[in-house]
């Protein structure tokens, strides 16, 4: 097995992480906070807007299965990536886009897929994903982690995550785990 890490922000934590649980290839989705000046914020704080942090999912995954680049392919159809700071009703930096990168493969590779995705007009309003190099994870509390999972009635889980999921598994299911 060939482990990497990818770490995204597409919105709420919750979302992407309940989407990328169901991708082949993926070993585990830890959600939590990275890109900004706080050491160890609490949710509280990231949602204050203060700490300079965006939610963000922590993927691990077996390249050998699944490419960063497929990882990119599935963020740019869950989320969209021209709101500056929002994923629908979720307004704040906390929630924007981004692709934090663990080295220059990543960052060529993240690039090179804003391109595409640009080229392709899968979007009509330009793409503002940030890319920057990851400085520090930090994970979120452990009541945030497999939210989805074990809150699937949750008003939020079946209004907002439940359709993310349902897209994804109808677009991707050749790509789910078994």
């Amino acid at each position: 097995m060939a482990k990497e890490i990818a770490t995204l922000g597409g919105g709420c934590f919750w979302c992407l992480e309940a989407v990328y649980d169901d991708l082949n290839g993926v070993t585990s989705v830890v959600s939590g906070y990275a890109g900004g000046h706080v050491k160890n914020p609490s949710y509280r704080e990231v949602c204050n807007g203060t700490t300079g942090h965006a939610e963000v999912v922590q993927i691990e995954y077996d390249s050998d299965v699944v490419s960063f680049d497929d990882i990119l392919n599935v963020f740019f159809t869950i989320h969209d990536p021209t709101t500056l700071n929002r994923q629908g009703a979720d307004v704040g930096t906390q929630y924007r886009s981004a692709i934090y990168t663990h080295n220059d493969e990543q960052e060529r590779i993240a690039r090179a897929k804003i391109e595409q995705v640009t080229q392709a007009g899968l979007w009509q309003n330009p793409i503002v994903t940030e890319i920057a190099p990851l400085d520090i994870f930090y994970a979120a509390e452990d009541y945030h982690q497999d939210y989805y999972k074990n809150n699937p009635n949750a008003g939020y889980c079946r209004v907002v995550i439940a359709p993310k999921v349902a897209k994804f598994r109808k677009q991707y299911l050749d790509r789910l785990k078994v």
